[in-house]
């Protein structure tokens, strides 16, 4: 059975875990990172010598990058609907994907950590709202997507790329700031909603 190492309020944790849900898939789960079985354990340098969370355990089949691992469960346990082998289409769902782990990311990280995790290194005002400045920025970037394609980010269907997408989106809502109004992702966040897999392990009350 699929082993999954890493806590389930990880965002990239969460990307398998509905990920899984999304596949039927049955798998086991333990609890590694801050506040539970250190990452720089040996035992775990040796599966990813990057000390993060996740990796599967896929019988002898070790892989780690959340974004990689949940390419690498829907092509290998029958989820072509989410993730389609036609190279335009993937292409498509592989563009949001990575945008979502590169531009967006990097915009949130800052007001994240100051805002919603109140970590104490993250405290210098101008960064806070430079960082809120550029997520907005992106999100505006997200907001014509959706209102162009009125559904889903990689088009008319749900897809792999909606969930670290739709992961970030359940982030940004999560974060006390003053925020413009964008109408389009509001009403993605609420069609995300009706999937069991997201009411799990995204719109679940964790950012």
């Amino acid at each position: 059975m699929l082993k999954i190492l890493g806590k389930a309020s990880s965002i990239n944790v969460r990307k398998v875990l509905w990920t899984c849900a999304e596949l039927n898939l049955p798998f086991t789960r333990e609890d590694w990172g801050a506040g539970f079985q250190a990452t720089s354990d040996p035992r775990f340098l040796a599966l990813n010598p990057n000390a993060m969370v996740p990796v599967i355990e896929d019988g002898d089949f070790v892989l780690w990058e959340s974004n990689t691992i949940i390419r690498y469960l829907a092509g290998q346990y029958g989820g072509q609907q989410f993730y389609p082998a036609e190279p335009r289409l993937r292409a498509r769902v592989d563009q949001w994907m990575d945008w979502q782990a590169t531009d967006l990311n990097r915009s949130w990280s800052y007001a994240f950590m100051a805002l919603a995790r109140r970590s104490p290194e993250h405290l210098d005002a101008a960064s806070i709202q430079a960082s809120c400045q550029a997520w907005a920025h992106f999100m505006g970037i997200l907001e014509q997507r959706l209102a162009l394609t009125g559904a889903y980010v990689a088009g008319d269907a749900f897809s792999l790329a909606d969930i670290p997408v739709g992961l970030s989106v359940n982030r940004w809502f999560a974060t006390p700031f003053d925020k413009p109004a964008l109408p389009a992702i509001a009403a993605y966040y609420d069609r995300l909603a009706v999937r069991e897999g997201y009411r799990l392990h995204g719109r679940n009350g964790t950012a």
